[in-house]
């Protein structure tokens, strides 16, 4: 997109943008036009019958039937028009075709898990083949999120205790953005995701991989890091800079941290390990104890753990290994603080 462009819409990315985007432009053009005519002509009566102006109110109208019929008649056949165009519409959005490849989402605080059904699964990323119907069955675990694909036009509730469903077909390659539309809590905004568009031999591909799309052969030990690190969104409260949500983790190998327990320790894997299974341990000053707790050994294993402190251990150019500090990492006389409500993955 150059600068001079314009945009009014995300672009057209299935078979629905289209008609999505005729009925749309429609009703606001409609609009548009009603609200000039209607704006003109009470200027131009204002203007005309103000007080002190030279004109015949001596036989004003009451009624007219033809005009009547004119006000009433135009804007009703209208509305019609756009009620049988918009049904037609939402019943075609409603009746996903039989062979629709089926895709389950879960929406929770604050992720999008999918699964595809040869037990491939993502998380706030959702890999499809172009050119073939995709029906999405979709159920909340906590609360009510929106389901919302703007470059395919469709979106839809996800709710507690029901299956809600909605289908559209690819009709482009690329990344897509996936958002939640309803506020769902404080962290709402983090929410969001990635469609990839592939072809289908490069779907097939990345599906026959078991989902690996960075590489079909093994990964070293912290391009598994990566993997864990993004399938977590830990990326999402450290990024490259320090935000409110969180530090960032980059650079901080073998730096001293200064904890709001008013100790202070070196990073280290053990720190960095312990910081993943047990974040309100020691937090880092000027933080407060947001971070999603995972479940030692049920939500997150001891593999994944070492992939991931090698990873972040990554993020520190050169950086040599620290001596593991034995035993109890937390120092001696620094208090812990009460565990939060644990939080699912």
């Amino acid at each position: 997109m150059n600068n001079w462009t314009i945009r009014f819409a995300p672009e057209k990315a299935s078979n629905f943008a289209g008609p999505h985007d005729a009925l749309f432009y429609t009703i606001s053009a409609l609009a548009a036009v009603f609200t000039l005519i209607v704006g003109v002509m009470v200027i131009y009566f204002v203007a005309k019958y103000r007080r002190g102006t030279h004109v015949d109110r001596s036989n004003p109208v009451h009624d007219n039937h033809k005009l009547e019929m004119i006000f009433l008649g135009i804007p009703t056949l209208l509305g019609l028009g756009i009620f049988a165009w918009s049904s037609k519409i939402y019943l075609d959005m409603r009746t996903p075709p039989k062979d629709a490849y089926e895709i389950f989402v879960i929406g929770k605080q604050w992720m999008w898990h999918v699964q595809h059904p040869n037990g491939v699964r993502e998380n706030n990323e959702i890999h499809l083949p172009i050119g073939r119907p995709v029906k999405v069955t979709m159920i909340s675990q906590d609360v009510i999120h929106g389901f919302y694909l703007p470059e395919m036009r469709v979106q839809y509730h996800v709710v507690p205790g029901r299956y809600t469903q909605l289908w559209f077909e690819p009709t482009k390659t690329g990344k897509f953005h996936l958002f939640c539309t309803i506020h769902c809590g404080t962290q709402h905004s983090e929410m969001g995701g990635y469609v990839y568009v592939n072809s289908q031999r490069e779907f097939d591909e990345w599906l026959a991989s078991g989902g690996n799309r960075f590489n079909p052969k093994p990964k070293t030990i912290v391009e598994q890091g990566k993997y864990y690190y993004d399938e977590f969104n830990c990326g999402s409260c450290h990024g490259p800079n320090n935000t409110s949500d969180g530090p960032s983790l980059v650079g901080i190998y073998n730096t001293r941290r200064e904890f709001e327990n008013g100790t202070s320790g070196t990073v280290d894997q053990n720190y960095i390990r312990e910081s993943i299974i047990n974040p309100y341990g020691r937090i880092t000053k000027g933080y407060d104890t947001s971070m999603p707790v995972y479940e030692y050994k049920k939500q997150i294993s001891e593999e994944q753990l070492l992939a991931i402190v090698e990873y972040i251990r990554s993020m520190t150019p050169g950086a040599a290994a620290v001596p593991a500090s034995a035993g109890n990492p937390t120092p001696a006389g620094a208090a812990t603080p009460a565990q939060p409500e644990r939080q699912q993955l």
